[in-house]
């Protein structure tokens, strides 16, 4: 593993020093945190802990909202949701004095949200009934990033809730939000999109013989692959929203500001396992990279023991001899069971020797980086009580 971003120590000044902890309970409490952006590969528990952190924080009175991007299921379940959409829902059986609430980003929904707002009504819905609208909105490449700046967007304009927890998507497509208005930006201001819209731009029977003269391998290409309607599918949309394009960048701008800002925080959460810990160098790196605040490292299902003074060599050589000798003083089925679990406890402590070894690398590398560990649960987290014992590891509590 290797840092390959030389600005890490300048871009994290501030942070704890060499081997510090990360202290969840005092970012969750700062009020001038006002979001927390959770990013990580997948299988990594990254959902469960924006929850549990969403959870905690509104148990200790603040008003937090938790947006996920990632379509899985498990954030509603865990939260005792029958599903989750594009509008926030409030989750019962939260204690104290904050309050809870949860949603998943419906894309299409946010585009049209979009559109409805920042046009008249006649020509918000001829955007909508575009063909070519619909496919964009529905899953063209960038949408759901740049979808995810909107509605992140508004939900700070909002001013509704004092913190807003992002759950990303798996893996490296996480950071695709941090390049979404320049994405945007580029295919907007693209020489297709150019040549495609001469036509409605200039007019005239004049343009199109020149459009078709000089640009014909273009556009008969295009007509093969994407059909011959696309051209005009493609000129009467961004004719329709040609004034709603700049709108679109500068608020993605200034969403991309927003997460520089003091009061943002990137939490980068992973398991103690080696790819999982190259991904979250690569999140280190690119956030360094962007000058974003990463506030620290969450390893996620670490393994623990209760007897952490019984090596795995001593435990494998006690049950060697139970194998080879017994004891007169127990029966045989004692013997093999006491045998069994001294092999299942030499086996955990060979996992956390590995895990151990792991973490270390990557501190190794980065040193100003804090971590909080999270001991395993012994099973899935599937209610309000398992995103509390979760948030109470995240805090040292347990």
């Amino acid at each position: 593993m290797t840092s390959t971003n030389s600005g890490m120590a300048s871009a994290n000044s501030g942070m704890a020093s060499t081997g510090s902890r990360l202290a969840v309970d005092g970012l969750i409490d700062d009020p001038g945190t006002r979001i927390i952006v959770c990013c990580g590969s997948g299988g990594v528990g990254k959902t469960t802990t924006a929850a549990a952190i969403g959870l905690r924080a509104a148990e200790r009175g603040r008003k937090v909202v938790v947006l996920t991007i990632d379509p899985a299921r498990r954030l509603a379940q865990s939260m005792g949701l029958t599903e989750l959409d594009n509008t926030p829902r409030v989750v019962k059986g939260v204690t104290g004095n904050g309050e809870l609430q949860a949603m998943m980003l419906d894309m299409k929904r946010t585009f049209d949200e979009v559109v409805l707002a920042h046009a008249e009504p006649e020509r918000a819905r001829a955007i909508m009934e575009n063909p070519f609208y619909q496919s964009l909105s529905a899953g063209f490449a960038g949408t759901q990033e740049y979808m995810a700046m909107e509605k992140l967007g508004q939900l700070r304009a909002a001013e509704e809730w004092d913190l807003i927890v992002v759950d990303t998507p798996p893996s490296r497509s996480a950071l695709d939000f941090l390049d979404a208005p320049n994405r945007l930006g580029s295919f907007l201001d693209g020489r297709v999109i150019r040549i495609l819209t001469a036509p409605a731009k200039v007019g005239g029977r004049s343009a199109m013989r020149f459009l078709n003269a000089g640009m014909g391998l273009l556009t008969g290409t295009l007509g093969k692959i994407f059909g011959a309607q696309l051209l005009t599918d493609v000129q009467t949309f961004v004719s329709a929203t040609d004034s709603m394009f700049g709108g679109f960048r500068e608020r993605a701008d200034r969403t991309y500001q927003l997460l520089k800002a003091p009061g943002t925080a990137f939490l980068v959460v992973a398991a103690p396992e080696r790819d999982a810990l190259r991904e979250a160098a690569y999140f280190v790196d690119r956030l360094a990279a962007d000058r974003m605040p990463l506030a620290g490292l969450v390893l996620n299902r670490v393994h623990s023991t209760g007897a952490p003074q019984l090596t795995a060599e001593r435990a494998l050589a006690a049950a060697e001899a139970l194998d080879d000798n017994g004891s007169e003083h127990s029966s045989p089925e004692a013997e093999l069971l006491a045998a069994g679990l001294l092999r299942l406890h030499a086996e955990r402590m060979q996992i956390m020797g590995r895990e151990r070894r792991t973490r270390d690398r990557f501190v190794s590398v980065y040193p100003d980086v804090p971590i909080v560990e999270v001991a395993a649960l012994p099973g899935d987290v599937h209610d309000l009580d398992g995103l509390r014992a979760i948030g109470e590891r995240l805090s040292g509590a347990a």
